[in-house]
């Protein structure tokens, strides 16, 4: 682990020193990248530091512990057992820290919000999840941009697409992608009895075109008239994009942004997620025929959550976490329930030695 650490140390100062560069500081794309990884491995950096320390503190209170005198040899022997347990917490640190990346994490992201079973009461829940996600992304200071809506009939959404921008956007959304099921009595229920209605969430991460290993050869674009959000604007222009991927037959769409340039990157975004799930699908096939996705594939069939109102319970049946506090959660504090299930992928990908 330290000629890990001691590795990534110079790799860290390898960039402390192209940051210095004035060429490289005149070249912002490539400056803000080298940053990137440089913000990314500080906290490994810092740990190699702690490392280096406990690691001569042992070899020095070992010495000591061959010392004649009593009284040294106490000392040495509790400075010992003192650095061995921060060692060994040191060592799950480092573990969790050297977890692979998803390199799509630091993406910024587009979520889509849709009502499912349930008629108005589902579009009614699509309006609450979408005010939930909006004061969620307030308290982490993201910016957004409300690409569609298309409103319920007695309230809420039948669809919204929000463009999300910030610091690990894709990183702590990504789980959120599934069927989002609430059990409540609707407010146009006369007789109080519960019921089940549903919405679903789809995170997608947005790509540079740097970012997209796709031949261009192989690509079909079609441009369309699109209807909704935008008013007669998008029934003039031809502002709907569609890609269709040659050798796979995968094809993607947009018709939630305004313009013709908008639409193409989200639908080159979908498209290339699209191709990654599908090449990601075929290699775990080929891993391991019976082990799941580590919490959900992200596919809206997957029941991912569940919102009890009388009981003020929030179930997030991936985990088996349950939660009462939906009344708080609902004002968007989701953060304890987007860290469990970040705790709960890296130990699994601890426990089986995965890589993204």
């Amino acid at each position: 682990m330290f000629d890990k650490l001691e590795s990534i140390h110079h790799r860290f100062l390898s960039l402390e020193e192209q940051m210095a560069d004035p060429e490289i500081v005149s070249d912002m794309k490539r400056f803000m990248n080298i940053n990137k990884e440089y913000k990314d491995l500080k906290p490994i950096d810092e740990a190699y530091h702690q490392y280096k320390e406990i690691k001569e503190g042992l070899e020095s209170a070992e010495s000591m512990l061959k010392d004649p005198d009593p009284e040294m040899k106490e000392m040495a022997r509790a400075e010992f057992e003192d650095l061995q347990d921060r060692k060994e917490k040191l060592d799950e640190d480092i573990k969790f820290l050297l977890i692979p990346k998803d390199p799509d994490d630091n993406k910024n992201a587009i979520i889509e919000i849709r009502s499912g079973t349930g008629g108005d009461e589902a579009a009614i829940f699509a309006g609450d999840l979408y005010r939930m996600y909006m004061k969620f992304f307030e308290t982490q200071g993201w910016k957004t941009e409300v690409l569609y809506v298309n409103e319920g009939s007695a309230g809420g959404y039948s669809k919204v697409s929000i463009e999300v921008k910030g610091e690990d956007v894709y990183g702590r959304l990504k789980f959120e992608s599934g069927a989002h099921r609430v059990q409540r009595v609707p407010k146009t229920e006369s007789q109080g009895r519960v019921h089940t209605s549903a919405a679903t969430v789809a995170i997608m991460p947005i790509f540079e075109m740097e970012d997209i290993d796709i031949n261009k050869a192989d690509l079909k674009t079609d441009t369309f008239r699109a209807s909704g959000a935008g008013g007669q604007h998008v029934n003039k222009t031809e502002s709907g994009v569609r890609f269709t991927h040659l050798p796979t037959g995968i094809v993607a769409e947009s018709t939630d942004g305004r313009s013709q340039i908008k639409n193409r990157e989200i639908a080159m975004g979908r498209l290339y997620q699209k191709i990654r799930e599908a090449q990601k699908a075929e290699f775990d096939n080929k891993v391991s025929s019976t082990r799941k996705s580590l919490v959900g594939s992200g596919d809206r069939s997957d029941k991912i959550r569940t919102y009890n109102y009388p009981q003020n319970r929030v179930t997030d049946h991936r985990i088996n976490l349950t939660l009462y506090s939906l009344d708080k959660i609902i004002e968007g504090n989701i953060e304890d329930i987007i860290e469990a299930l970040m705790m709960f992928e890296n130990t699994e990908k601890m426990k089986e030695g995965l890589t993204v």
